[in-house]
């Protein structure tokens, strides 16, 4: 896996180092994904050898798009090699930008395509341990609300999604 991501430098995207890109909270594009279970959501909670968030609770998965790849094709390669998740369409729901202290450190200043997916009936998770410590589904109020009451168990980027995105990002499941 390259250390590189895009940055954008005034209106153009060049590869740098992912680690300076976060040492000096340069903007970037993201993906994150949401896999969604009837009103449940597949969260997990990062490994903790992970550079920054270790061990905090996240959205199902998130990375930077490799040089050149589509936000729907990094969507579906990190569902598959952080969670062996195959087979799902994840559908485009909104784009959000953000920036925020990570921790060690690093600022994450990043441009988000968000994607939801439907799990399927019987579908197989299979975490990678250097990625994901463990996974659970959770009611989306009931994480909008626990995350709120214990910030400090959870991603930052995700913190933010539920109290400033909510409704944005899951539209219908939020309006009921």
């Amino acid at each position: 896996m390259s250390d590189e991501i895009p940055v954008w430098v005034g209106d153009r995207l060049i590869p740098m180092d992912k680690m300076e890109v976060h040492r000096r909270g340069l903007r970037h594009p993201a993906v994150s994904v949401f896999v969604l279970d009837g009103d449940k959501v597949l969260i997990q909670r990062r490994a903790e050898t992970k550079y920054h968030s270790p061990g905090l609770w996240a959205n199902t998965c998130c990375t930077h798009p490799q040089w050149n790849e589509r936000p729907e094709h990094c969507a579906l390669r990190r569902l598959n090699e952080e969670l062996g998740i195959t087979g799902l369409y994840p559908a485009h729901a909104d784009r959000l930008e953000y920036r925020a202290e990570v921790g060690n450190g690093l600022i994450e200043h990043e441009v988000v395509d968000i994607y939801l997916a439907y799990a399927r009936p019987g579908m197989t998770i299979t975490p990678d341990p250097e990625e994901v410590a463990e996974v659970r589904w959770i009611g989306l109020y009931d994480l909008a609300a626990e995350a709120r009451r214990h910030p400090e168990r959870f991603s930052k980027w995700l913190a933010i999604y539920l109290a400033e995105h909510m409704d944005r990002i899951f539209g219908a499941l939020t309006r009921g």
